[in-house]
């Protein structure tokens, strides 16, 4: 598709509003305070973002704010407007609105927090329209608007027998007052709402529409790639490109650096290599073929300074500049392990449980880090220009970018308009906008229009990952098997995954939770439910091991801890709610037939957690298939709050848990002299469909608390709940992932004894 600016900038529609054909059109902004404007034509109308607009023939266009990477926002966020404007779902039409940080804030898809940000002020937008339409329709008929009824984005008085379409009274309805104090529909009333709706993007989907960032074309775009170092710790020395000049397309070679030595670096400015070697030319392969040509030495970065800007001020970073290995760094991680800590909380004498205790449980888990492996690789289109920046691709936090962007290109933000395309994933890596600034600035170099490629191996070697971790858990018996201690110590590279306040924090008398970190030049980001994705691995496994010590079934001891948390909490920073936390777990253990003897033939594991403001808990049943352990069932159950649309909820919730118990099983990314050696999916192991499972049965917990997340909570627990299968099939724990390396250890184990067996028996 090719793009066309337009005329009017999008900041000048803060004081105004929109009327076109007699539509109305109500603009909801972040703090949703509503605004409408003067008359506009079409082209104009499509500048804004987060808006309401009823055409005269009943047409209702609801545009959607967020980023969308499969979680199905276009759906579920216009959803929310359309059930408390009133109108019928079938008639209404849904487009990505560009972004505008003024309107919408930051426009952020990650942490789980789309629908829960969005819920208030997009019900807001629909019930202020509605109410507005009400009114223009009560002056026409001279009746009280108290009068008037609306169903199916139609307006009734009944006394008088008087009907008419929203279309009707859009003209009228937008001359008139905003409304303050909008009543809200009773959740009970919901009729769009809490009702399964089919993706609005799924026929384009499936048709193969231009919809992703790959797809974008703009007229006399060219291509560019970048020449990243082979190691972290390793920089541009020098170059030569008169072979790759000679390479057919070919327009330019050049290296430029990305931010200034004295940029003050933002929470998502986040860059692995800040030299950039470029060569750019007219297609994807052309260029792929002549960087193939290009003569590069390398040389030591060295340690780099740079300065943090965050909330709590400016803060000194220094980056370490060796070539790490993994061998290294696991021997790091044991000497760090074993030195005093940060303490990050306390409750009661731990010290003196851990004395007295007539048992010690304790155990170290340990995990690697892990690509994000986006479908999409990383991709972005610019036109830079000394006057404007047009930039079009897939982006999880364009209102984060946007500062960056107007820093380093010294353009005010109503120059740059940034375009969201459908994203071939996300998982936390595109929150950070690097390869898009990245785009930017070799647009303004090259003096053209650029699409940036990364090829697989350039995005999985880039950095951004999920951190290496560990932890060491320790639980305290007395002579009856009662828990009176618990300990947990963690640390990382380059942070630790320890969440002091989550359960079993407030439920043991005596606790203590420990953190340390080892920095590092590997870049990390957030990784889909970061830090938690490890802290339930490890927690949920150790919870499991320490129920059978206790001789007690590994959910009711769970649910043992959560009624003290419940009735007689210790300390008062608790992030969790026992209740829900518990209903998940009685919940699971119903649909599951946790007790049901039918299920013996199944290797069953168990795990919960709580993260992102929701709870979720799963059971896994495994089986032996051609030899080795397959989860052929997953049971799942999740308190969200309200689900908006069921049935793409449990789409994501199978999703997550298909996600899990491939990075549980597989996911694994390891260094050599600062270089990657997992390049591409031939090396790094991902989940095949032969092993994902047959049955994901999902269940909700039905209540009327407001939405809350759902993307990553159910991801964490799929780690433990694997592990504790795992233990069942095999009589072994599971302490090191990703779990196929201990998994291959027993099989060949089984077969040195099998043969030694057969040749005993010769």
């Amino acid at each position: 598709m090719t793009h066309q600016k337009n005329a009017i900038d999008r900041r000048s529609f803060l004081k105004s509003s929109a009327l076109a054909g007699g539509g109305l059109m109500i603009s909801f902004s972040w703090l949703s305070s509503f605004a409408f404007a003067d008359k506009q034509n079409e082209t104009q109308w499509n500048e804004l973002n987060g808006y309401i607009k009823i055409t005269p023939d009943n047409i209702i266009k609801i545009i959607n704010p967020n980023p969308e990477f499969g979680q199905n926002l276009m759906t579920s966020l216009p959803m929310i407007v359309a059930e408390e404007l009133d109108v019928q779902w079938e008639k209404v039409v849904v487009e990505m609105g560009p972004h505008d940080n003024v309107k919408l804030g930051p426009q952020f898809t990650g942490g789980s927090n789309s629908v829960r940000m969005y819920w208030k002020p997009l019900r807001e937008a629909g019930a202020a329209a509605r109410q507005m339409l009400m009114m223009a329709a009560a002056q026409t008929w001279s009746v009280p608007v108290e009068e008037l009824t609306t169903k199916a984005g139609m307006l009734y008085h009944e006394k008088s027998g008087k009907s008419g379409t929203y279309g009707q009274f859009a003209s009228k309805a937008s001359g008139i007052p905003i409304p303050k104090d909008v009543k809200l529909k009773d959740p009970k009333d919901f009729k769009i709402v809490r009702n399964s709706k089919k993706n609005v993007e799924g026929q384009k989907i499936v048709s193969g529409k231009p919809l992703f960032g790959l797809d974008y074309k703009h007229e006399g775009m060219l291509i560019a790639m970048i020449e990243h170092p082979p190691a972290f710790g390793m920089k541009l020395k020098s170059f030569d490109a008169a072979q790759t000049l000679k390479m057919p397309g070919i327009k330019d070679v050049f290296s430029l650096k990305m931010y200034p030595d004295d940029y003050e670096q933002g929470g998502f400015d986040t860059r692995t290599f800040n030299e950039l070697l470029v060569v750019v030319g007219n297609t994807t392969w052309e260029v792929m073929n002549a960087r193939k040509k290009l003569v590069v030495t390398w040389e030591p970065a060295g340690d780099i300074k740079f300065t943090m800007a965050g909330r709590n001020g400016k803060t000194e970073v220094v980056v370490p500049g060796e070539l790490e290995s993994t061998t290294t760094q696991l021997e790091k991680m044991k000497e760090y392990a074993a030195k005093p800590a940060r303490q990050l909380r306390k409750d009661g004498d731990p010290e003196t449980a851990f004395k007295n205790a007539a048992q010690v449980i304790e155990r170290t888990y340990n995990a690697p880090f892990l690509a994000h492996n986006c479908l999409e690789p990383m991709n972005f289109f610019a036109h830079v220009t000394d006057e404007k920046a047009l930039l079009v691709g897939p982006l999880q936090a364009p209102g984060w970018t946007e500062p960056t962007l107007s820093k380093i290109l010294k353009l005010p933000p109503e120059k740059i308009e940034i375009q969201m395309t459908r994203m071939g994933g996300g998982f936390g890596r595109r929150a950070y906008g690097h390869y898009l600034v990245e785009a930017a600035l070799i647009s303004r170099q090259a003096k053209a229009p650029i699409k940036l490629m990364y090829s697989r191996e350039d995005d999985m070697t880039y950095g951004i990952y999920r951190p290496m971790y560990t932890a060491t858990y320790r639980a305290a018996l007395d002579a009856n098997k009662n828990l009176i201690g618990f300990h947990v110590k963690g640390g990382g590279i380059p942070e630790n995954a320890i969440h002091a306040n989550r359960f079993p924090a407030g439920a043991v008398d005596n606790y203590l939770a420990e953190g340390w970190e080892i920095p590092s030049n590997i870049t990390i980001g957030a990784f889909r439910a970061p830090r938690s994705n490890f802290n339930a691995a490890a927690e949920q496994s150790f919870l499991d091991e320490l129920a059978e010590a206790m001789g007690k079934d590994p959910i009711d001891l769970r649910l043992e801890l959560l009624k003290r948390a419940k009735e007689n909490p210790v300390g008062k920073n608790n992030e969790y709610d026992a209740d829900r936390y518990a209903g998940v777990l009685k919940l699971i253990k119903e649909k599951s037939g946790w007790n049901n003897p039918e299920n013996k033939k199944y290797r069953r594991g168990v795990a919960a957690y709580f993260c992102h403001n929701s709870y979720a808990a799963h059971v896994v049943d495994m089986i032996e298939k051609d030899g080795r352990p397959y989860i052929e069932r997953v049971f799942s159950a999740i308190d969200c709050g309200i689900v908006v649309n069921p049935d793409a909820a449990a789409n994501m919730v199978q999703g997550a848990v298909v996600d899990g118990i491939g990075n549980a099983l597989y996911g694994g990314l390891t260094h050599e002299d600062g270089a990657a050696v997992q390049k591409n999916f031939s090396q790094y192991r991902i989940i095949r469909f032969h092993e994902a499972p047959k049955k994901i049965d999902v269940h909700f917990v039905q209540n009327n608390i407001d939405p809350t997340g759902l993307g990553e909570p159910p991801f964490p627990p799929v780690f433990g709940a694997v592990a504790n299968a795992l233990y069942k099939s095999t009589g072994k724990r599971f302490y090191n992932q990703p779990f196929i390396s201990q998994l291959e250890e027993l099989s060949n184990s089984r077969l040195n004894n099998n043969s030694s067996l057969f040749i005993k028996q010769l």
